[in-house]
């Protein structure tokens, strides 16, 4: 065969790739639309609304009409278009977006973590993604300012539950003032249909909305990307029949000089107006959170080429219709609408506003999560309401006070106006969080020049901060809402981070030495009984001062001891193949063993089926490894007595797990004695009525092939199987931690007031864990911090 013809022969078809990638890249954009824009795209049912208060409406002419619709042009162009779509959405984390984006990016290229439990293997993780060129000086510089004035960390940290806190705050507002503003379309229709009666069927369907949310998205949202899609292509339709029908000179009104007669002509009034215009861009953020979804490509093509101009169209046909109309501001967007059309443009955009509240509160879920992996926010149940999309979440305690909160602030309210008003001062500060991060990230991520970053943040905050400014006159209209709220989350946050920063501060000054557990001996001074002890800790190196209080308390304990820590990495996802850390603590004839288990923000915890089988699986293969391992600074980490390995997918290089072939009500045993009593077996018994968790029935083997390996090995891994046989008990520290009797009175206010109330209401340990009760040992001790 010609050789240019069996190579052109075995040349991939790009043609087809290409067509694949295109058709994937619509699709996605398509599915945005669904879950990005829902918040964006329903802001034109109140801006103009929100905007004409105060003193304003005696300045109702064409020019204010034309001078606020140019700012609502500029606005929409700069912040969203240029800074969002162009600047923030490359700025990702694996994917990833969101202010806990940016600050995963910035903890992983700077040491902010507060909790010093990162180790430099986790730096080895195939989503940590460094960049491999070498950084400048100036990065190096703002890098080392960063990391040596613990303080710059803490104001970051605090910015960034700042955020988080008005992002719950949205979560509470957009049900309200999106469902409040559609369902206030019949006051067309009807004119003396009260206002109460308005706020009672948006009550209504907001609880009917937050009592799907256990569904979970992904069974209620195939319908939303239609919808919104045509909610958008309609406002975009009837902009252009507004514009053409009342006064197509609004056109004109794109020219900024506009924004200066504005200005000129209303004075003061038109800097107040300032906080019910940046309304048109709330949602902003929501787009570039939800980036986790979809791409950056087609966020942007969804963005700049549907949802832009239509919005644009949108505006400019109500202010075509109000330059004629100025008596109908309160009502401008259903008045108008076309009577024809009226009610099937009344039902869409009710869906569309309930398709961007349904993003919002799934938002608001995933966030909290992402405190929570922070160490940031109470335990709290976590359901996983999808088996495909990872990211899908519902917290029952969250649902419920976001749905009460909602409620007080519909009928609290009753208006979208003062409603507007908390909104806005949300929504633009999360904005401003987002713009002081972006500005760290172009230095010390990106390793860009401080001038650019400097005017980055000159410009878009300068922007954000007189948005920011006028939107502090409204406090008092109902601005102080989301102040108040985020003063209470706030609050709760940083208490919850504070105690346990010093929980962890006293469990690293008081570890146990290795050289008095060597002084103990194999038997560590008492019995050892047959099972395998799971003792879980916080610390990633060295032994807890608890596991002391265990050997001076219990008369015996474990063949096995495990020290399991469960701990974040400012990822959001860690691979399964490189979940598990597994090291040995002290001699081989001791079986003590260090397992670190590692998720991302975005990981939900423990969700691994028979979380136990998988982990002793993975110390088998340790085990089996163990003589071949070479610890190099790349693949292992010393500390003390400790040599960490990575593992994750068990491969059968150590023991093997069969599923069991004995009947349900059987018990596989060994002819050994059991480290249960009779009365413990007795209660046992019975509370194996009550329904517990199903967990698989497995029996552990040896390879076949396994009789050339080392008797220690062969022992080891016998001994292993043997104690797993003999069972598993799960043994946690039941700490209470007291501030010192010299602390200051906030710092007793904090820990033994405001973080003891936390521990006592928030989910235990051992639920979070998913640990059975019947296999629970808690020991109590008293942390002085």
């Amino acid at each position: 065969m010609d050789p240019e013809r069996a190579a052109l022969k075995q040349k991939p078809d790009t043609k087809g790739l290409e067509r694949n990638c295109y058709k994937a890249l619509l699709t996605l954009a398509y599915q945005s639309f669904g879950v990005a824009y829902g918040e964006l795209c329903t802001s034109p049912l109140y801006v103009y609304k929100s905007t004409f208060v105060r003193k304003l409406h005696y300045h109702r002419n064409e020019d204010a009409v034309l001078g606020i619709l140019s700012l609502i042009f500029w606005t929409l162009t700069l912040i969203p278009i240029l800074q969002y779509a162009i600047f923030v959405l490359s700025a990702q984390d694996n994917g990833e977006g969101g202010t806990f984006a940016l600050y995963s990016l910035l903890c992983r290229h700077a040491n902010l973590s507060l909790l010093p439990n990162q180790q430099m293997i986790d730096a080895e993780l195939s989503t940590y993604k460094l960049e491999e060129n070498d950084q400048r000086q100036r990065a190096k510089s703002a890098k080392c300012f960063i990391e040596g004035h613990k303080s710059v960390c803490r104001v970051l940290l605090i910015a960034v539950l700042l955020g988080t806190c008005m992002v719950i705050g949205d979560g509470v507002l957009t049900p309200a003032i999106s469902v409040l503003s559609s369902i206030s379309g019949l006051q067309v229709v009807f004119p003396v249909f009260p206002d109460h009666m308005v706020a009672v069927i948006s009550c209504i369907i907001l609880v009917c909305l937050f009592a799907v949310q256990h569904f979970g998205t992904h069974k209620i949202s195939f319908l939303f990307a239609p919808i919104v899609l045509t909610w958008i292509l309609c406002i975009g339709l009837i902009g252009i029949y507004n514009i053409c029908h009342w006064n197509p000179r609004v056109l004109q009104a794109l020219s900024p000089f506009y924004i200066y007669r504005f200005f000129n002509y209303a004075g003061r009034e038109s800097f107040i107006a300032l906080g019910g215009i940046l309304l048109c861009i709330t949602g902003t953020e929501a787009m570039y959170a939800d980036l986790g979804h979809f791409t950056q490509s087609s966020l942007r093509i969804g963005f700049t080429i549907i949802v832009y101009p239509c919005l644009i169209l949108a505006y400019c046909g109500q202010a075509a219709f109000l330059s004629k109309n100025l008596s109908d501001v309160h009502l401008s967007f259903y008045k108008c609408i076309p009577k024809q059309v009226f009610w099937p443009v009344f039902f869409l955009g009710t869906f569309a506003s309930i398709a961007g509240s349904q993003a919002v509160i799934s938002a608001t879920f995933s966030v909290i999560k992402q405190c929570h992996a922070l160490g940031c926010f109470p335990r709290v149940k976590i359901v996983h309401t999808s088996k495909q999309m990872a990211g899908q979440i519902y917290i029952p305690e969250i649902n419920w006070i976001l749905m009460l909160l909602c409620l007080a602030v519909t009928m609290g309210f009753r208006d979208t106006t003062a409603i507007g008003d908390a909104y806005g001062i949300a929504a633009i500060t999360v904005m401003l969080v987002t713009t002081c991060l972006m500005s760290l990230i172009i230095v010390v991520v990106w390793h860009r020049s401080i001038l650019l970053a400097l005017c980055f943040f000159i410009f878009f905050g300068a922007i954000q901060g007189i948005f920011f400014s006028a939107s502090l006159f409204k406090v008092s209209e109902g601005g102080w809402v989301p102040l108040v709220l985020a003063f209470l989350f706030m609050t709760v946050m940083y208490v919850w981070h504070y105690g346990t920063l010093k929980k962890y501060q006293f469990d690293i000054q008081n570890k146990v030495s290795m050289k008095w557990i060597l002084t103990l001996g194999p038997s560590l001074g008492i019995v050892r009984v047959p099972g395998i002890g799971l003792i879980y800790t916080h610390l990633v190196s060295g032994v807890p001062s608890i596991f002391s209080h265990f050997v001076t308390n219990l008369p015996a304990f474990h063949q096995v001891l495990v020290f399991v820590c469960i701990k974040s990495v400012p990822v959001p996802f860690v691979p399964p193949e490189e979940r598990y850390l597994i090291g040995r603590i002290g001699p081989k004839e001791y079986r003590m063993y260090r397992c670190i288990v590692r998720y991302g923000y975005k990981d939900l915890l423990m969700n691994d089926i028979d979380f136990e089988n998988q982990l002793i699986l993975n110390i088998s293969e340790f085990i089996n490894s163990e003589r071949e391992l070479i610890c190099a600074p790349s693949s292992s980490e010393r500390s003390g007595s400790d040599q960490m390995a990575v593992f994750g997918v068990p491969d059968g290089a150590g023991l093997r797990m069969m599923p069991s072939i004995s009947n349900d009500d059987e018990l596989q045993t060994l002819s050994m004695p059991s480290s249960k009593s009779p009365s413990l077996l007795s209660f046992q018994a019975l509370s194996e009525i009550e329904p517990a968790q199903p967990r698989r029935r497995v029996r552990f083997e040896l390879p076949k092939n396994f009789d050339a390996a080392p008797t220690s090995v062969r022992d080891e891994l016998m001994e292993l199987m043997e104690a797993r046989e003999a069972g598993i008990a799960y043994i946690l520290g039941h700490s209470y931690v007291k501030a010192k009797k010299n602390s200051s009175f906030l710092k007793k206010l904090a820990v033994d007031i405001g973080y003891s109330f936390l521990r006592k209401n928030c989910r235990g340990p051992s639920v979070a864990l998913s640990i059975p009760h019947i296999c629970l040992i808690e020991v109590g001790m008293i942390y002085y911090v």
